[in-house]
């Protein structure tokens, strides 16, 4: 589970990041953090759109190579 922390250092920066929720990249969720609780991330997609995401998906930079997760 990614660290409140992390994620606020994402949101102060505007950096875009990342989502990876499985084995497709196609799946992948792209944009920017907004707002966190205990379980759920919002993220911002380029479109405009704002998507509500499980914690403990990987969250990392866009601009770093993409990790796969474990299972």
């Amino acid at each position: 589970m990614i660290s409140d922390e992390q994620l606020d250092a994402y949101r102060i920066s505007g950096e875009r990041i990342r989502v990876v929720r499985d084995n497709l990249e196609s799946n992948d969720v792209k944009g920017i953090v907004l707002a966190w609780d205990d379980k759920q991330v919002m993220v911002r997609r380029p479109n405009k759109r704002v998507v509500k995401l499980d914690r403990n998906y990987i969250y990392q930079p866009f601009s770093e190579p993409r990790q796969a997760p474990v299972e």
